[in-house]
């Protein structure tokens, strides 16, 4: 109960301070939203280097191949990794690869790098640290393990709230896994239910050195200011680093903020700088003489129909690009626009149900029945998690009821016997097309903490290309399809009871989980 106290000067949620977009949208098809690359780096290319993939065994399958025929890098930025028998799997894929690539070059190339939460990954005695230590034990040079540790964690706060309990102060929660040029973004963790039977959305982003780059030089950022892993099962910052719970917070928090923005903004420079280049060489005619390079170097580089945009947003460091992105797509979206939003933990913030409720395009919510829930059957008071997303899910019900916007916003719940659901992004669907143009996926669950406590990252897919707005459209329409909506019944049900602590409490937590 003490720990509950000790949390009281974080309950009150700051006001956000959210400055409009640079530049208004362009009216124009996918290209109005151009105005993203004003914020953040602008990645054109190909609709044929993606591909939506729809399972959790094919992301487990993908990772295992991409480990394998890795020559160059493996970054791996995860929540943390789990202890089972199909993690340890994974772990042994790394050993092997990197095996092969010391006897095939007696001095490896290949570089691994790993970052995980320092709380989530320090539970138990088993943990992601003991899965990974062997392997900085065997490959010192060529392995990294940073462990973030959030800066509000801290003094007497930090020794008397318990295990478990002290993840809801903020965590690590960027899923990006990339092998080389290719990037796979998800917001699956590396755990065996993510592998089996914890629906997700993954994307692979294939030949993609420009955005590979990014994401491993915002993994080594993070990395940088987090503790590092060492062979003894000890942890130390790098020399010089100010201590993220020893040291002062505020210069902890300058200089991490500093090194994150250093990476977008010189992303973002490269890229305008190519963009300007491509630009002024097409406009003097010289695109048949960067062609004959192209086929000379090994191939023709296809006009780009897609936009990647990388949205981060890490709110202890004071980096919000992520919410304002959001804020500004659900704000602009017109009448007869459609967005599918999903969020296996239904927990909106106060500015995004605002939106939703008083603009003008219609909603269709998938959200987690209690059943399908992550924390449903969970130990202790973790147990009762699901019984307060139904309350706030009953909340938010009611206040469309009582708008009578039940038929521009509808909540869908996500039922499949014997998995759980943790899916999150949208799709936006244009007025009067049957397709979307722009899809978000990546680790944020649109909730308080993915805005003020964690660090998350995700990325804006747009595109021209029908082919890719069909294989976006399927994924969207295979969630849906194992759902139900929400009607004044669903509430009535035996297995929708919330007791009466939990409403109380529900008001108080709900900005932790």
């Amino acid at each position: 109960r003490s720990s509950w106290l000790l949390l009281a000067p974080l309950l009150t949620p700051p006001v956000p301070v959210i400055t409009a977009p640079p530049c208004s949208l362009c009216p124009e098809g996918a290209h109005r939203f151009q105005w993203i690359r004003n914020l953040v780096p602008e990645f054109g290319i190909s609709s044929s280097h993606v591909k939506v993939l729809s399972s959790p065994a094919e992301f487990y399958e993908l990772l295992k191949v991409q480990i394998k025929t890795a020559k160059q890098r493996v970054v791996m930025a995860s929540l943390y990794l789990g202890t089972g028998l199909l993690e340890q799997e994974l772990v042994d894929c790394l050993e092997e690869t990197l095996e092969k690539s010391l006897q095939a070059e007696g001095s490896s190339n290949l570089r691994v790098s790993i970052l995980l939460d320092y709380t989530r990954g320090s539970r138990g005695r088993k943990n992601s640290r003991t899965m990974l230590i062997p392997l900085l034990q065997r490959f010192p040079e060529q392995v990294r393990v940073s462990l973030f540790h959030t800066p509000n964690l801290r003094g007497l706060l930090r020794l008397l709230i318990p295990e478990r309990f002290n993840e809801t102060i903020g965590l690590q929660h960027i899923k990006v896994y990339l092998f080389d040029d290719n990037v796979i973004l998800s917001g699956a963790n590396l755990s065996d239910l993510y592998f089996t039977n914890r629906q997700d959305r993954y994307v692979l982003l294939q030949d993609s050195a420009e955005i590979a780059d990014f994401f491993t030089e915002l993994v080594d950022a993070i990395g940088d200011v987090s503790l590092q892993l060492q062979q003894d099962d000890t942890v130390q910052m790098m020399e010089g680093m100010v201590h993220p719970y020893q040291g002062d917070k505020m210069a902890y928090c300058e200089i991490a903020n500093r090194r994150v923005m250093e990476v977008i903004n010189s992303a973002r420079t490269r890229q305008e700088l190519l963009h300007a280049k491509t630009f002024h060489g097409s406009q003097q005619g010289s695109s048949l003489l960067s062609q004959q390079g192209s086929r000379a170097s090994g191939g023709l580089k296809p006009e780009p129909d897609t936009w990647i945009y990388p949205l981060i947003q890490m709110k202890p460091f004071g980096i919000q690009i992520d919410e304002m992105v959001t804020e500004t797509l659900l704000t602009e979206a017109e009448r007869d626009a459609r967005i599918y939003l999903t969020t296996g933990y239904f927990n909106l913030t106060q500015a995004y149900m605002d939106l939703i409720l008083g603009t003008r395009a219609e909603y269709r919510i998938l959200l987690a029945s209690p059943e399908v829930n992550g924390f449903f059957g969970a130990k202790g008071v973790a147990g009762a998690i699901p019984a307060a997303y139904v309350y706030i899910e009953r909340q938010f019900y009611s206040e469309v009821c009582y708008l009578h916007q039940q038929e521009r916003i509808q909540l869908q719940e996500y039922s499949r016997a014997g998995w759980t659901f943790h899916a999150k992004g949208l799709w936006l669907y244009l007025a009067g097309s049957d397709l979307p143009c722009l899809t978000l996926i990546g680790s944020p669950n649109f909730g308080y903490r993915s805005v003020h406590r964690d660090l998350e990252a995700q990325v804006a897919i747009v595109t021209e290309n029908k082919a890719l707005q069909q294989q976006l459209h399927q994924e969207q329409e295979q969630l849906y399809l194992c759902s139900g909506v929400v009607s004044s019944s669903t509430f009535e049900q035996p297995n929708r009871y919330v007791k009466l602590w939990v409403k109380l409490v529900t008001p108080l937590i709900k900005n932790f989980f």
